[in-house]
């Protein structure tokens, strides 16, 4: 291969009129009569300065720089195709991916403990993968995983005690459709309805309302099926301490396989969205979070907008009277409009007349806009000032169920990290989780930081699994939670690399100047794990003063003694000690 290469090289350079000189040059040293050693020397070095000039002739004018090439996304490496038996798993935005050669799907709970008993015994990673939606990629092992997708049934609904079985590969989505012909529902939701059950359980996801948990506390049973103790079956009756610790447990007790959820009527909520500000919000937050079911706010950065949203069932005294004046059309013309005036910029002015833009949502749009510049502060100010107009002109009421409400479009592949911190009880909000906000806001205008919108903020009743960033034994007790984010619109390597170290200064800015004053940790499925070994010790003694790592490490050695079921990020976070592990 290196000779073909090296004779397409050579075929290229004589065919080159730079290189005919360069030929006949070394074609005379060759004729020539035998040198002295001094002269053999410069004829040798002669040689490969020739070779050197004669390659990168052939590169010029082989592989020639097209014009437009300032202009042109860069396209990915094009890798040769996988090995049969090699699968590449990545996390949905994109930002984790590993390869493996062992990625299992049992399809009953006999073949999943059969699958987990092997392992152990051969010493094996097999770490569990729910549906790849943790923007950190937490359930990602080169060594190996285990996804339960092909274990996705109801196995059984409770009308009259208003509970659910499943097993722990069904989707979010999946499961509220079964539950609807049965006129049940969950409690709350994520974002998005993509997650498998027993994933979202185990990271401690949440929704939002000041009153309703995070997703773990729904979770009145479960199968675990463990590496060294088979399948276990948990409870708050039965072996609760274990119970509680396991429904948030980071796939690192066991595989979650089947779960006995509380659920709720089903019911439909009325959503109000509207654009309110710092100074409104400050006074109204405490009537604000005891009156909504649900509500969060979306800070929109370098501006003084909020964008509320708070949704109530439906009663005589809520009814709305309130519709907007714009239409869909009318509320997003100016972004259309931004990004035409930004593609003439940018790009080319024929790529401004494109009419999908016309059929571009928001946050497609707003993807497209921040690809153009995304690091530029002033463009994403711009963007951020586009948004803030699109809300004021999307004011208004509407009506669904809420499995339909309660979902958030988040737009495209993102950076995020997301905080958890407590803000006082519902009786008495301590206010902090404003005074976070105004801090972070001020410290992105103060650091330059082109932060996009939104920073979401939502908060959530308290959990009690103790390894729940909102855990509490005080049921009172609320929990604010704040995500910032930087997106990655584009597959361009080199603008998604930058990006990615943008965002990085972002959160490490916003750790140092908030996180420790406010007590705030981060989401699971967010957490990533710094490379340098000074930080990594201090996040682990950061860990220790928040939750219960010992006894969360006693478990796993009694349970996975091998670490069959942790990976790399776990090790990190809760590194287990020679002592704990004789133990």
């Amino acid at each position: 291969m290196r000779r073909l290469l090296l004779a397409g090289i050579l075929r290229r350079a004589s065919s080159s009129p730079s290189s005919h000189h360069h030929l006949h040059l070394v074609r005379a040293l060759s004729a020539s009569s035998p040198l002295p050693a001094s002269d053999a020397d410069l004829r040798k070095y002669a040689g490969y300065a020739l070779l050197l000039l004669g390659c990168g002739a052939a590169t010029y004018y082989s592989f020639p720089l097209p014009p437009d090439a300032l202009h042109k996304k860069a396209v990915p490496f094009k890798y040769a195709p996988l090995p049969d038996d090699l699968h590449a798993v990545s996390n949905w935005s994109a930002t984790h991916e590993v390869h493996t050669r062992v990625l299992l799907q049992p399809d009953s709970l006999p073949a999943l403990h059969d699958a987990l008993a092997a392992a152990h015994g051969e010493r094996r990673k097999l770490r569990p993968l729910g549906s790849g939606l943790s923007p950190n990629g937490l359930a990602l092992s080169r060594a190996g995983m285990v996804n339960l997708a092909l274990m996705d049934k109801v196995l059984d609904v409770d009308a009259k005690k208003k509970t659910v079985t499943v097993q722990a590969g069904i989707r979010v989505a999946e499961l509220v459709d079964t539950l609807r012909e049965h006129g049940l529902t969950l409690q709350n939701f994520a974002s998005i309805r993509e997650q498998q059950v027993g994933g979202i359980i185990q990271v401690g996801a949440h929704g939002t309302g000041a009153r309703l948990p995070p997703i773990d506390e729904q979770v009145i049973s479960m199968k675990l099926v463990t590496p060294a103790k088979g399948t276990i079956e948990l409870s708050r009756e039965k072996d609760p301490d274990l119970f509680y610790l396991a429904r948030c447990g980071l796939g690192g007790l066991g595989v979650v396989a089947e779960v006995t959820l509380q659920c709720v009527e089903r019911h439909q909520l009325i959503e109000h969205t509207f654009v309110s500000s710092a100074d409104e919000v400050k006074k109204n937050h405490k009537k604000w979070l005891s009156e909504n079911k649900h509500i969060k706010y979306l800070w929109i950065p370098y501006t003084d907008t909020v964008v509320v949203v708070q949704c109530n069932p439906p009663s005589s005294w809520r009814t709305p009277k309130f519709t907007s004046k714009y239409g869909k059309d009318e509320a997003i013309q100016h972004v259309r409009d931004l990004y035409r005036e930004s593609l003439k910029k940018y790009r080319t002015k024929a790529e401004s007349n494109d009419p999908e833009v016309d059929q571009l949502s928001f946050t497609e749009l707003r993807d497209r806009l921040l690809a153009l510049d995304p690091l530029d502060k002033d463009h994403v100010i711009r963007i951020n000032k586009a948004e803030a107009e699109y809300w004021k002109k999307s004011e208004g009421y509407r009506m669904g169920w809420s499995d339909e409400i309660l979902g958030f479009d988040c737009g495209g592949q993102q950076w995020v990290s997301e905080t958890c911190f407590p803000a006082g009880t519902l009786a008495k909000p301590n206010m902090k989780d404003l005074d976070y906000i105004e801090e972070l806001l001020q410290l992105i205008e103060k650091e330059d930081i082109p932060a996009p919108a939104p920073i979401e903020q939502r908060w959530t009743a308290c959990s009690r699994s103790p390894m729940s960033p909102a855990s509490s034994s005080q049921e009172d007790d609320i929990f604010s939670w704040v995500g910032i984010i930087m997106y990655l619109p584009t597959s361009d390597a080199r603008q998604r690399k930058e990006i990615t170290e943008e965002f990085f200064n972002y959160r490490s800015k916003t750790q140092t100047n908030l996180w420790d004053g406010y007590s705030a940790y981060e989401h699971w499925a967010k957490i990533e794990v710094p490379k340098d070994k000074d930080e990594l010790t201090e996040l682990q003694a950061r860990l220790r003063k928040r939750f219960p790592v010992d006894a969360y490490n006693k478990a796993r050695m009694e349970l996975d003694p091998n670490k069959v079921l942790s990976n790399a990020k776990l090790e990190k976070l809760f590194p287990v000690t020679e002592v704990q592990h004789v133990k």
